[in-house]
């Protein structure tokens, strides 16, 4: 029996009219998203999870990136209001899909992204953003410190979300619980119980990985901080996601990973 499931959504082929920050030589190719895309699916699927397909929404650039409208806390899932206008359209299918199976909440003020939301245990590490602010932070741990969460506010600096600056790699062969951070974008010191791991130099994207059962998601972009989560036995899983980081995207963007650990119990 299959102990997590993983959201995802299709490829709009209007992600090339995404909101990111960057500019390339090359435009986004859709075509090539949706197989990189179809790829995570399977390496979702290869580590043990189920996956569930939300409704498409081809007229949402960025609807692929469904981590950041709604947070999953075991059998309750709040539905965020995202910090970018052109979003907000998203979050309707995501609530109608999620009452099946979670008793849904809807953040009532202020502005959070899920990519913004870093779960360890019983902590929820937030980022203050561009895409989420202070009240929307006070909003979520409205509905969140009643379920048990603490709330750790986390200033970020130089990328889009948390969870691009820093993710829990899970527990290493010898049980020590993993934090890998970019230093250059959040201090290691604002989060607590778990042992810091900088990614490798010249690699400001490899803090950014999936935990897919006992399966960790990495990007062909940063081997070398991959190389690093394999020397301390991670199963590590290399996914090519070109084509999203011109979205401004990353490993743990494009779903929703519902289990018994969340992102994991140090």
């Amino acid at each position: 029996m299959r102990n997590a499931t993983a959201f995802t959504r299709a490829v709009s082929p209007r992600l090339a009219e995404c909101e990111t920050s960057q500019v390339f030589a090359e435009p986004i190719d859709a075509v090539r998203a949706a197989a990189q895309h179809a790829a995570y699916e399977r390496a979702l699927a290869a580590a043990g999870l189920a996956i569930v397909r939300l409704a498409a929404l081809p007229d949402f650039p960025d609807g692929v990136f469904v981590e950041d409208t709604a947070v999953l806390l075991g059998r309750h899932a709040i539905v965020t209001r995202p910090g970018a206008a052109s979003r907000a359209g998203e979050t309707a299918s995501v609530a109608e899909r999620l009452s099946d199976g979670f008793i849904v909440h809807r953040l009532g003020a202020g502005h959070v992204e899920g990519g913004d939301v870093l779960r360890i245990g019983t902590t929820l590490y937030v980022g203050l953003s561009g895409r989420t602010d202070r009240a929307g932070i006070r909003a979520l741990g409205d509905l969140a410190g009643p379920l048990g969460y603490e709330m750790v506010p986390v200033p970020v600096a130089g990328c889009l979300h948390l969870k691009s600056a820093a993710t829990f790699a899970g527990p290493d062969a010898g049980g020590i619980p993993v934090l890998i951070h970019n230093p250059d974008w959040v201090s290691a010191a604002a989060f607590g119980r778990v042992e810091p791991l900088a990614v490798a130099p010249g690699e400001a994207h490899g803090a950014n990985v999936a935990r897919a059962g006992a399966t960790l998601l990495a990007a062909a972009d940063s081997p070398r901080t991959a190389a690093l989560l394999s020397a301390r036995g991670f199963d590590v899983a290399i996914l090519d996601i070109s084509e999203m980081r011109k979205a401004d995207a990353a490993l743990t963007c494009m779903s929703l990973i519902a289990d018994d650990l969340g992102e994991g119990r140090p």
